[in-house]
């Protein structure tokens, strides 16, 4: 049971880190939003993480960045895996 709590709370985590980098991206469509401390702040916490899949898929002409999608797979799957982890071994 106290793996399914721990499952929940980190996949909520993860919902929570999805949400900011959804308005990460949305900010990045108002440069003077991107350019404020709280822009800077969501910078410091979604390019870490945004940054080896820009690597990997270059932004298309250098304006459509595709890469987010790639990271929401990726946190999706991570979610899953936390809970088939959970029910595997709980």
């Amino acid at each position: 049971m106290n793996r399914l709590i721990i499952a929940a709370f980190l996949a909520q985590v993860i919902n929570i880190y999805s949400w900011i980098l959804i308005i990460y991206i949305l900010m990045s469509w108002v440069p003077s939003v991107q350019d404020s401390s709280i822009g800077r702040l969501f910078a410091r916490v979604c390019e870490p993480f945004l940054e080896p899949f820009r690597r990997i898929i270059p932004p298309i002409g250098g304006v459509i960045d595709l890469s987010p999608i790639i990271a929401f797979l990726i946190l999706k799957l991570a979610t899953r895996g936390i809970f088939y982890l959970a029910y595997l071994f709980g």
